[in-house]
């Protein structure tokens, strides 16, 4: 059982949908009636807010209680328990694909790779491909990092999320939720940092263009030597 199952009950309070986030990503999903598709989309909350507001959208995600959970708030649109590494398989095609959270950090670089031509594929001529990471190009230059406690209601729930591990080649990530005192789960996973030139060099490899470069969704000027977020825009041309 993946992390993400653990915690399945308490995502949406601990990450729940944001309005900042969902203009963000509207403003490059074209007409009514464009179809969308949200890569590592966990409950789903996005693809709904899409759905409800005439975009057709799919959401992928490799946990199975979150997909259900996706399926149920919003059964209109379309979800599949599935590796995002296995785009290609939906055999669809997108205005605009999109990733939240830190999700692509869990390919390997060759990984990535391959899953940038399939992204490339399922878009539309003139699409967009959009994903938030983490900026590895700060986060390397540390030897760990500790993200700031994320508390839930009365803050009887805590989840705490580290890097206590940091090298060029992977990193080790240290999850950990708390409820009432009482250790609910701890688990490690290992991300691979990608720097925003790496990015940026591996999408116009593929064929992209860059459309835009953000430190996080209010569209704040991206500084790799301070911020810890990374929001990119690229386009199918």
């Amino acid at each position: 059982m993946s992390l993400y199952s653990e915690f399945a009950p308490w995502y949406e309070q601990l990450f729940p949908f944001r309005e900042e986030v969902y203009f963000f990503l509207r403003a490059y999903a074209g007409t009514q009636g464009s179809c969308v598709l949200d890569a590592g989309c966990g409950p789903g909350h996005y693809c709904r807010r899409f759905q409800r507001d005439g975009f057709p959208s799919t959401g992928i995600d490799l946990d199975s209680k979150m997909i259900d959970e996706a399926a149920a708030s919003s059964p209109e649109s379309n979800f599949h328990c599935m590796d995002i590494g296995e785009l290609a398989s939906l055999h669809r095609s997108f205005r605009l694909i999109y990733s939240t959270g830190n999700v692509v950090a869990h390919l390997s670089p060759a990984r990535f790779s391959a899953f940038l031509q399939d992204v490339y594929t399922s878009l539309e001529l003139g699409g967009c491909w959009i994903f938030q990471v983490v900026n590895w190009d700060y986060i390397l230059g540390l030897k760990e990092y500790s993200f700031p406690v994320k508390t839930v209601g009365d803050g009887s729930v805590s989840f705490y999320r580290r890097y206590p591990l940091i090298s060029q080649e992977r990193v080790v990530f240290d999850v950990e939720l708390v409820s009432g005192g009482q250790k609910v789960f701890h688990e490690q996973v290992t991300l691979y940092p990608l720097t925003a030139d790496s990015f940026i060099q591996r999408h116009s490899e593929a064929g992209f263009s860059l459309a835009g470069l953000y430190a996080g969704f209010d569209k704040s000027p991206f500084n790799r030597e301070r911020d810890s977020g990374l929001v990119m825009v690229f386009k199918k041309v």
